[in-house]
């Protein structure tokens, strides 16, 4: 009996506890909204983020034309990249033919590493062994005088067994190379035979040309034994070019054969191409190539090389293959080592969409864009990836479909337009 009467009161405690609280809030009232993380003034539509709206005049003024974004058949191209590198036989080091002491050839002194100098402009003096103000020669001096003497002599007939040696090379290169032309024409013979027989002809030629310049340097040695006084020897360049090293200084003692500096052509260059193996067989290897800064690839300007046949080469570890094209460099802008981009010519023409390259735009990023026409007077910008550009056209890896009118012309008025920027 008491138990229930305890029970009873504890429930009684319970429903009076809650009915003040119950009490509190106004009927139909809820618990306050907690406060938003963000707040956005106005939520901007996609389809609207980059649209522009002109009025007649304004597209007038700008004079706005319009062309459709095609399937054509292009001309394949891919791009690799290059290394500047210089021609076999461009660089030449001149070595003494006596010893002796160096000279600078006048008060300005010697040209300096980087210098350009012109064939046959004098880099040293060569001053022999024997000094011009002894008009005596002591018995040691005598032997010294012998020695060089017989070393003039064996350079001389060195150099001229050189200059023999290089002519009959170039008379065999001739005579391979006119025998692979006449197989050709008789469609007995390869194109890539004659390449190569080419290829040995210049290098031949290349290889007298030294032997010449060497020759020319040990026959203006004269000795003058009675006077007991050896004449300087004028130590010329041996072709056009850049002074790339010089192994000796005025003022040093050298020895006969020790180098002394190095003379660089650099122009025309050779471009090296590594090319993957698997995709050799896809290059037009007979097209010239086109090369460009890698700093600019799409804009800036492009130079034509010209394919050659070089001493093959390639690197096992990355499965390449080496492609040679030659470019003039009259200016010496492209230097041996510098990396360039190429594009090459694949076999072939392949249907791909294509844009006019005038209607393409890009932005300081290097986003690609193009300006849509979605109704009179209304542009919206769409991206675009541009694979390569042949001639007016740019085949798109990513971008509108086919049939999209876009703007050729007023397109970069209206980018200014759209930031802001433009008047």
């Amino acid at each position: 009996m008491h138990a229930g009467n305890s029970w009873c009161c504890s429930w009684r405690a319970v429903i009076l506890l809650a009915a003040p609280l119950a009490g509190c809030s106004p009927e139909g009232s809820t618990a306050p909204k907690p406060a938003a993380p963000a707040t956005v003034a106005h939520v901007a539509k996609e389809d609207e983020l980059n649209t522009i709206r002109l009025s007649p005049e304004a597209e007038r003024r700008l004079g706005i034309e319009l062309a459709a974004i095609e399937l054509r058949p292009l001309e394949r191209v891919q791009h690799y990249g290059g290394e500047v590198t210089l021609p076999t036989g461009a660089s030449i080091i001149v070595s003494a033919p006596v010893g002796g002491t160096l000279q600078p050839p006048s008060a300005s002194g010697a040209p300096k590493v980087g210098a350009l100098v012109k064939r046959g402009q004098p880099i040293f003096l060569l001053l022999p062994l024997l000094s011009p103000e002894r008009g005596v020669l002591t018995p040691a001096e005598r032997i010294r005088f012998a020695e060089a003497r017989n070393a003039v002599a064996q350079s001389q007939i060195d150099a001229e067994g050189l200059v023999q040696q290089a002519r009959v090379q170039v008379d065999a290169a001739k005579i391979a190379l006119e025998r692979a032309q006449r197989l050709l024409r008789e469609q007995a013979g390869t194109v890539r035979t004659v390449d190569e027989a080419q290829a040995q002809l210049t290098l031949a030629e290349k290889a007298l040309d030294a032997a010449l310049a060497r020759k020319r340097l040990v026959d203006n040695i004269k000795l003058d034994e009675e006077a007991g006084t050896l004449a300087p020897l004028v130590l010329q360049a041996p072709q056009d070019g850049m002074v790339r090293a010089e192994h000796a200084a005025a003022g040093e003692v050298v020895s006969a054969g020790a180098p002394l500096f190095e003379v660089m052509d650099y122009d025309p260059v050779w471009i090296r191409v590594p090319v993957y193996a698997g995709e050799l067989t896809q290059i037009a290897a007979r097209h010239p190539a086109e090369v460009s800064s890698i700093a600019d690839e799409l804009r800036g300007p492009k130079h034509s090389a010209r394919p050659i046949t070089a001493p093959p080469t390639a690197a096992p570890l990355a499965s390449t293959v080496d492609l040679y094209y030659e470019l003039d460099n009259p200016q010496g802008r492209l230097r041996p080592g510098e990396r360039v981009t190429a594009k090459l010519w694949l076999d072939g023409a392949q249907e791909s969409t294509a844009a006019p390259w005038s209607a393409v735009i890009q932005d300081i990023q290097g986003g690609a864009w193009v300006y849509e026409s979605v109704a009179p007077q209304t542009f919206v910008r769409r991206r675009v990836e541009v694979r390569y550009v042949i001639g007016p056209w740019a085949a798109l890896e990513h971008g509108p479909p086919v049939g999209t009118k876009v703007v050729t012309v007023g397109a970069v008025e209206l980018f200014g337009a759209e930031f802001g920027f433009a008047k």
